[in-house]
């Protein structure tokens, strides 16, 4: 590199020029980057259409970005950008105002085309947005227009462009632009539709999600919460609608107003309705010391779905009134009745867990007790999913070897049967412990026919073997 930078320092500017020219024959970015500087350089002024076309160069897409080729796909979309951003630096604020706007649209309607899993292509949008609000503080621009062109931006996006836009340019705006948004907004907002409980909600998110937000924003800087209230009104169509206006009123102190909207929400959807809407009501309950409320409303909810999130809440719910013993009880004559008649214990003590999970959610419930010896019971006689089995087995091999040596044997057998090295690791792995157990249980001759039968039966598994061999040579 030294020996050629003495070269090239050597020459004179013709031969850098051709050497220059030739390479920006072969590399669309180089050329971009120079067009615009010699469109920069024009005694004619900016010259608009120039930049529009380089920004199109840029951002063209043929067919899909890859995430390996996002990094130099958004380099390019950066060199463009950095001539922006020359422009405003050297005066020329409103040009940059419109390019970056051109830019916004051209990027927006390419990102759907882009694995942009990195955030590459979204932080460009994130650039765009900087530089825009840089230009407009020093740009002539009518206020009323500004106010007019982000309100649009900010309704028809799908990436959040120019989110709140009235307040990030509020100085920018001014009275008579701050004045202009708020009166498209409230234009916007009156053609909007006020959805109801069993409303089709097709169109309830998209552009009416966006127009309120923006009113809900409005109506939280007046500080009347019934303003903010009047604009949640506007979609009663989900539970979650009703538990944000109950703690809308909440945050204000006007907790029987709050109490009052939870127990609607609950009313209007009693069915699968949004726990989180219950939790709330089961809290107000609770703080009212309207205990038989809240532990019906809880149980309702535990029906519903009985599983081990809801078992947990429920006892979170029993303990503060000191009533979990009882609802323990329910709770687990609930479950063993929702669950299908199983097999007898002797039957099942040693294979069952292949085959049933009839059980998973008592032997959860017990783990989480750490009842770890009713949790078996539970599994043996009902089944239980694999991962819990080797759950169980982890924490009575030390006290229970035989019991849980079939419970690692099926599971190295599973491991197995996926044909693949990690697999096959893992079943080594579970070997050595079984090796372990047998030792203990003075099965050694045991364990060496098994570790051959295994040998036997899977000969044609040149990697396993490879891992059977370095491990038991």
């Amino acid at each position: 590199m030294n020996d050629i930078g003495k070269w090239l320092e050597s020459q004179n500017k013709k031969v850098l020029a051709k050497i220059i020219l030739e390479q920006a024959l072969n590399d669309e970015r180089l050329l971009r980057q120079l067009s615009l500087k010699v469109t920069k350089n024009r005694s004619s002024g900016v010259d608009v259409a120039a930049y529009q076309k380089a920004i199109e160069g840029a951002v063209y897409i043929n067919d899909f970005i890859s995430y390996r080729e996002v990094c130099d796909y958004a380099s390019g979309i950066d060199d463009v950008i950095d001539s922006i951003e020359e422009l405003l630096e050297e005066g020329s604020a409103n040009e940059a105002v419109e390019l970056v706007d051109y830019a916004l649209n051209a990027v927006e309607d390419a990102i759907n085309r882009v694995d942009d899993s990195s955030g590459t292509v979204g932080g460009i949008l994130e650039r765009l947005q900087d530089i825009h609000l840089k230009a407009c503080e020093k740009a002539e621009i009518d206020p009323e227009e500004l106010a007019t062109q982000l309100f649009e931006w900010e309704l028809r996006t799908d990436f959040d462009t120019f989110y709140g836009a009235m307040w990030t340019y509020a100085d920018i705006l001014g009275e008579e632009g701050v004045t202009k948004y708020r009166e498209l907004a409230e234009n916007e907002w009156a053609k909007t539709p006020v959805l109801l409980p069993g409303s089709d909600i097709k169109g309830k998110y998209g552009r009416r999600f966006r127009i309120t937000n923006i009113m809900e924003s409005l109506a939280k800087e007046t500080g009347n919460v019934e303003a903010i209230i009047a604009v949640k009104k506007s979609d009663l169509s989900s539970a979650w609608n009703y538990l944000q206006i109950a703690e809308t009123y909440k945050e204000a102190g006007k907790d029987d107003l709050a109490l009052k909207w939870a127990e609607e929400g609950v009313e209007t959807f009693p069915d699968k309705t949004d726990s989180r809407l219950r939790a709330f009501l089961i809290a107000e309950y609770l703080c009212r010391k309207q205990h038989d409320e809240a532990m019906s409303l809880a149980w309702h909810e535990f029906a519903e779905s009985p599983t081990l999130n809801q078992y947990c809440k429920l006892e979170s719910y029993a303990s503060q009134i000191y009533q979990w013993p009882l609802w323990r009880a329910k709770a687990l004559d609930f479950i063993r009745n929702k669950t299908s008649q199983s097999k007898s214990q002797n039957e099942r003590r040693r294979y069952s867990w292949s085959c049933d999970i009839g059980h998973t959610v008592l032997v959860q419930i017990f783990l989480w007790e750490n009842d770890v010896e009713t949790a078996w019971r539970e599994a043996s006689k009902g089944g239980c999913s694999d991962s819990l089995w080797m759950e169980l087995a982890n924490k009575r091999k030390k006290t229970h070897p035989e019991d849980v040596i079939p419970i690692y044997q099926k599971a190295l057998d599973a491991a197995i049967d996926k044909k693949n090295n990690e697999a096959y690791s893992q079943a080594v792995e579970l070997l050595k412990v079984i090796e372990v157990l047998m030792t203990r249980l003075e099965r050694r001759t045991e364990f060496m026919n098994y570790l051959n039968s295994i040998r036997v039966t899977h000969k044609p598994k040149r990697n396993l073997m490879k891992l059977l061999q370095s491990a038991w040579p």
